[in-house]
């Protein structure tokens, strides 16, 4: 089976509540580099970059435990992929 090239035009939404290693395991089986993130009303709220995610992956106080929410604070603006054109 031959992979996607479009996928990175593909809008992943996940809610600010999944773990960073969740997040990281979506983003890794999607061949994406970020993620947009939605609150408990499905709202857009921000977005999250694989290389962030991998930072506070390395820190000493990180956990399997930390939310998506916990590491990254306030909303943050969300990036919209490029159009996507044949």
């Amino acid at each position: 089976m031959a992979r996607v090239d479009h996928l990175d035009a593909i809008e992943l939404r996940v809610f600010d509540d999944m773990t960073v290693e969740v997040a990281l395991s979506i983003m890794a089986g999607a061949g994406v580099e970020h993620l947009l993130l939605c609150d408990g009303d499905d709202e857009r709220t921000g977005s999250v970059t694989r290389a962030e995610l991998a930072v506070h992956r390395g820190s000493s106080g990180y956990t399997d435990r930390v939310r998506l929410r916990d590491v990254l604070g306030a909303p943050r603006p969300v990036i919209t992929p490029l159009p996507f054109s044949l």
